[in-house]
């Protein structure tokens, strides 16, 4: 090992040489002052002088220098015997952990220097006079001079103390700290990141506590920590101090807001909001443990720690934060239950997606796929079949098996060298903010958290497949999975007249597909967002109290707990589902299709039975516009019709067109437009545009008067197949017959897009026939088309296929 190396001198403003002092105020050190006070505690310096103006609070407090680290080990003549401890574990003579527990114990049997004690107390008499607290609680966190680098976190290598109060035990708070920066968990991160033992210095933070254990807590990212979305601001919060969150031992609340549309003041555009169980909290205690974890009540279980303007708050504060560092940003925040202040009280820069290049990515597909087991939150998108790894406790780790599936409770810092020889992570507890959660990400291992019982029906031995390839749900599946997996570098693409936009159906996985140069969404499906994220049929929203089914109401109470009427529930789970759609490719146009069920769909979701007609042919019966202005589902219309426009108007995604299916006549359009009208959207209103689909004969046939009251039509090749020919699409019998290429297809198609260009109105299609079949991509090409929609993994195929298709026209 290479003897101590200590940081070169730095000079405050006055000449005094700040590196020789024991500590230093934050607001006296900034970002580059990471080999002085650490990476942590050079960014709280960095926030306090340069982010107030732009209102983001941070603590008051103070910083021990890397000289007082080094006077501490000289003083206590430390340096040569942990050099000759850490030589003996690299010679193979001690373990890990027997090196790691000696060190720290030689320095938690040291002295302090007088000088470095006298400073550090004086200085906590000085924060109880800024604070006007006697004895303040402080909390007492560690920060190392290799910490929060653009490619290392070291995030939970070392210790922090919280609710310290008085200067006894704050001395004795800060001598732990140091002894932390050997836990076996830093020791190990250290050698596999190539960093000196001994070229390492450890500065305190010191920080008046923000009383969050009266209010709550949690992490943030000014990245989507999944997919690597850079447009995207991801909280966790929950009740009571933080360390719950960021060690995964909680389910907090997620919230996800929209970055670009934050500027305007008068927009909301919180695009997701999942409650957490938040089974516990964190909170002051007294005795030998400052702090212990109680129950949260039912109310708290039930309730957001965040109202929408103190989420949009942090949002704006991480968005500024980010703008400031020039990189995406991980950051912890605490909200102040006396005051309801909320504050930042740590800030690094985020180290695994900012690091990914933009242009490639892999995409995984799952196939065929056993029963499922578990499911929870998906950490990266990745497939991994493999045996499974039971292990609850961490004193167990030995027992682990390398290259297995690890399943436990929780994880934390403890944890990390087993996690590094595992396939996959799957944890009862935790968040998208997890210690479980971001180290699983560093690794670059696909995790499922926040299960809730994973570790009661998974057993070791027993082969499984974790899926997080579906979307922001991981699934684990009994038995080994089929599973595709495509690496695509989308900066090679060609250019094409014609658009090529994506059909999308899923919320939870539309910002998978952000990096795919996209003109937009072709397609996204209303029905989906519906049957998936809603449940409920909207008649049984709106007619609850007559509802005679009393298993449904029970059910639908419980759905929309917490909301201030059933409706509500519709409208903000539909809006909220669509608008992570139109985020993935804003400002490009989002298609949105009012929904689209059959009878015997509706009548598949909760208290649905009630409210459909039996029919011998749902396919060309009660479906599209026809509901509409029905009696039967207007006001379940209505509905759809709220949602759009909060998503339009008070959330900002005003690239959102609205589509309307399966319109038999220029009669029905009309009738659908007027009640749409009454519901506040009108076409032409604040730039609405307003398409129809183009599936059924008559639309063809009249295409120039449905022209004249659509922005513009989408070819459902489908429909207009099986309406054409005469052919059901479902049926086996009359597969053959069912050809989107047929020719009477395809003067259909060729004439309306004809009409539609006479006209002036936008023409593309949203079939899967283009991604099938190369020649059909070539013909709309010919005829024209102005856009093709097409799933996200047929795009590069398609794009390819449409550029060769509009080289060979011009030859």
């Amino acid at each position: 090992m290479n003897s101590t190396i200590r940081p070169q001198a730095a000079a405050s403003d006055n000449g005094e040489s700040l590196c020789l002092r024991p500590i230093i105020w934050f607001e006296e050190v900034k970002r580059g002052d990471i080999g002085l006070v650490g990476g942590k505690n050079a960014s709280l310096g960095e926030m306090v002088q340069t982010l107030a103006p732009e209102g983001v609070r941070v603590p008051p407090g103070f910083a021990t220098t890397a000289d007082a680290y080094w006077n501490y080990i000289e003083a206590n003549d430390l340096s040569g015997r942990i050099d000759e401890l850490l030589a003996g574990m690299a010679a193979g003579k001690e373990t890990l952990a027997e090196t790691g527990k000696a060190i720290r114990t030689l320095i938690l049997k040291g002295e302090w220097p007088e000088r470095t004690a006298s400073a550090i107390t004086d200085a906590y008499r000085v924060l109880c006079k800024r604070t006007g607290k006697a004895d303040v609680d402080v909390a007492v966190r560690s920060s190392a001079t290799a910490e929060d680098l653009p490619d290392a976190s070291f995030a939970g290598q070392q210790e922090t103390y919280l609710n310290i109060s008085g200067g006894k035990a704050l001395l004795e708070a800060c001598r732990r700290c140091y002894a932390s920066l050997f836990t076996d968990r830093a020791i190990s991160y250290r050698m596999a990141k190539g960093f000196d033992h001994m070229s390492v210095a450890l500065s305190i933070g010191v920080q008046q506590m923000v009383r969050s254990d009266l209010g709550g807590a949690g992490v943030m990212f000014s990245i989507d920590t999944e997919t690597g979305f850079k447009d995207m601001v991801v909280i966790d919060a929950a009740w009571g101090l933080g360390e719950n969150v960021v060690q995964g031992a909680v389910d907090p609340d997620e919230y996800q807001v929209f970055k670009p549309l934050l500027p305007d003041r008068s927009l909301t555009p919180v695009i997701g909001k999942t409650l957490g169980e938040k089974a516990q909290k964190m909170i002051y205690a007294s005795g030998d443990s400052p702090t212990r974890n109680v129950p949260t009540s039912k109310a708290e279980r039930t309730a957001f720690v965040l109202s929408e303007p103190e989420i949009l708050t942090l949002a704006r504060w991480a968005t500024a934060i980010e703008v400031h560092y020039g990189c995406p940003m991980d950051m912890e925040w605490a909200k102040d239950g006396e005051t309801g202040e909320i504050f930042i009280v740590q800030a690094r820069p985020e180290t695994v997606q900012s690091q990914r290049e933009d242009t490639t990515f892999k995409s995984y597909t799952i196939g065929e796929k056993g029963k499922t087991l578990v499911r929870g939150l998906a950490i990266g998108d990745a497939v991994v079949s493999g045996r499974v790894c039971l292990i609850e406790d961490a004193r167990d780790i030995d027992r682990f098996v390398d290259g297995s599936i690890l399943v436990t409770g929780t994880t934390d810092p403890d944890w990390v060298p087993v996690m590094k020889r595992a396939a996959a992570i799957v944890t009862d507890h935790g968040g998208r903010t997890s210690h479980a959660a971001i180290v699983s990400r560093e690794l670059g291992l696909p995790a499922i958290v926040g299960t809730g019982n994973a570790t009661h029906v998974l057993h070791s031995e027993q082969e499984v497949t974790v899926s997080c390839a579906e979307g922001d749900q991981g699934f684990v599946y009994e038995g080994t999975a089929s599973f595709e997996t495509e690496t695509v570098d989308v900066a090679d693409l060609p250019e094409t007249r014609t658009q090529i936009m994506l059909n999308l159906a899923n919320p939870a996985a539309a910002t998978r597909w952000w990096r795919i140069p996209a003109d937009g969404v072709g397609l996204a499906r209303m029905e989906f967002v519906i049957s998936n994220h809603i449940r409920v049929h909207p008649m049984a929203l709106v007619r609850y109290d007559q509802l005679k089914d009393e298993a449904a109401k029970r059910e639908i109470a419980d759905l929309t707990a917490g909301y201030s009427s059933k409706t509500e529930y519709f409208v903000d789970r539909l809006s909220r589902g669509l608008s992570r759609i139109a985020a993935a490719l804003y400002p490009r146009p989002v298609i949105v299709r009012m929904s689209d069920f059959k009878t015997n769909e509706y009548a598949g979701l909760i208290g649905g039975a009630e409210f459909e007609p039996e029919e011998s042919n749902p396919m060309i019966g009660f479906r599209g516009a026809a509901r509409y202005y029905s009696p039967r589902y207007r006001e379940g219309f209505a509905l759809e019709c709220q949602a759009i426009s909060r998503l339009r108007n008070e959330m900002g995604f005003r690239n959102v067109v609205v589509m309307i299916p399966f319109c038999r006549s220029t009669k029905e359009a009309d009738r659908v437009l007027e009640v749409m009208a009454g519901n506040g959207l009108k076409r032409g209103e604040q730039g609405l545009q307003v398409f129809v689909m183009c599936e059924i004969p008559s639309n063809v046939v009249l295409a120039a008067e449905f022209a004249k009251r659509f922005d513009g039509f989408s070819i459902g090749s489908n429909d207009l197949t099986q309406l054409t020919l005469g052919v059901d699409r479902d049926s086996g019998e009359l597969a053959e017959l069912f050809d989107e290429q047929d020719a009477a297809v395809k003067w259909m198609i060729a004439n309306v897009i004809a009409e539609a260009r006479k006209a002036g109105a936008k023409i593309g299609l949203c079939g899967q026939a283009p991604s099938d079949h190369p020649e059909f991509a070539a013909f709309l090409v010919e005829c024209g088309i102005d856009s093709i929609s097409v799933s996200p993994d047929s795009f590069v195929a398609v794009k390819r296929q449409v550029a060769a298709a509009e080289a060979a026209q011009k030859h």
